[in-house]
């Protein structure tokens, strides 16, 4: 079991940047990649961003392309999201998680962190 810490977010105006990071602790060495996820009122958790632990491979959704940036530490086991060129849609909870070495989905998940983009 990997137990995940989001931190990092707040309140930020429009076009503002947020950095999230996500502290990640117990079984680590069974983690294979990492993502963030958001949820926003009244809408279905989507996927964020991915990466890899090894190699640092990412993959971004479209709405997020080029203005978020996945990274990672590997020495600090910590995960984090830079977000640039905020929009209010981007205000939901975000929540990191873990994808073990031969899992098929993300297994464990933090308790989120909120992001509010005012207009």
């Amino acid at each position: 079991q990997v137990q995940l810490v989001e931190s990092g977010g707040g309140l930020v105006q429009a076009g503002g940047s947020l950095r999230l990071s996500c502290a990640a602790s117990g079984r680590t060495f069974s983690s294979y990649a990492m993502g963030w996820f958001r949820q926003a009122p009244g809408k279905e958790r989507e996927f964020v961003a991915t990466i890899t632990w090894i190699g640092g491979s990412t993959a971004y959704a479209g709405s997020v392309k080029g203005r978020f940036t996945i990274s990672r530490d590997n020495a600090k086991n910590t995960v984090y999201l830079q977000m640039n060129s905020l929009k209010p849609e981007d205000t939901a909870i975000y929540y990191c998680a873990n994808r073990r070495v031969f899992g098929r989905s993300y297994d464990d998940w933090g308790q989120g962190t909120q992001v509010t983009v005012s207009s």
